[in-house]
């Protein structure tokens, strides 16, 4: 698997960018990426979106150290990971909570994970809140009318009712070409007049291979976005994209 990244602040935003995301792997087989939009309207928003990736980095860690000491074991099923990720991280935020004193509109964040297996390149997204999600070629938007869900609503609610509740999964029996992003990928501006068909952000972020041998194959669309078609984004923007090598 070839893993792409990008993050980048809009040009609405004038001093921290809201958005955030994380790639770790999680034991030998598994690798855990997410997404993360902190909720504009709410305290300090990129506070939000950037603890709950370094809770899901200390989940990877650990569980990974399970691994390790416990040899042999057979590996959970994709949704009882995804299950037991997701509770441990409202578990730490629900701590954390108490520990800072914090309110419910300083942990607004959306939440696209996407946990892949490695050895048998399959995986499943849960999306939490608004976003983009493109599985080989088919894009699937989870909009929520400018009112997405966020994280920091649930935390007070009965974990196992709730999760039973979550119906944006998707599973992915093979992965072949699969992104995540933040809903920022879908508000570009024109920035300058060029005198060339507009590009598709969406497409070209998403779809697109060229570029594949970089490794800052995101940024360098970005860049191709603005200064070959005068596109910019207007909110922040996090993707990551998975493409398998044959």
């Amino acid at each position: 698997m070839k893993i792409y990244a990008t993050l980048q602040i809009g040009d609405f935003h004038l001093n921290h960018c809201e958005d955030y995301y994380v790639i770790e792997n999680i034991g030998t087989n598994r690798l855990l990426m997410a997404v993360m939009d902190g909720c504009t309207m709410a305290r300090d928003s990129y506070f939000a979106s950037t603890l709950v990736a370094r809770i899901l980095k200390k989940i990877c860690i650990t569980q990974g150290y399970l691994e390790l000491y416990n040899p042999g074991k057979p590996d959970p099923s994709l949704d009882d990971q995804l299950k037991l990720i997701l509770s441990e991280l409202m578990t730490s935020l629900k701590q954390i909570q108490e520990q800072l004193l914090l309110e419910q509109q300083d942990l607004l964040t959306t939440l696209i994970l996407f946990l892949a297996d490695k050895k048998e390149n399959t995986g499943i997204i849960l999306a939490i809140g608004d976003g983009l999600v493109s599985i080989n070629g088919h894009l699937t938007e989870f909009d929520h009318d400018n009112k997405p869900d966020y994280l920091g609503f649930h935390l007070h609610h009965n974990f196992d009712q709730w999760y039973l509740s979550l119906t944006q999964k998707i599973f992915i029996p093979n992965i072949q070409d699969v992104s995540i992003a933040t809903d920022g990928i879908l508000f570009f501006k024109p920035c300058l007049t060029v005198d060339i068909p507009m590009e598709d952000p969406v497409e070209l972020l998403l779809h697109d291979k060229s570029d594949m041998d970089k490794e800052d194959m995101l940024d360098r669309k970005l860049k191709t976005l603005e200064h070959v078609y005068g596109l910019k984004p207007t909110d922040d923007i996090a993707v990551i994209r998975v493409i398998q090598q044959t």
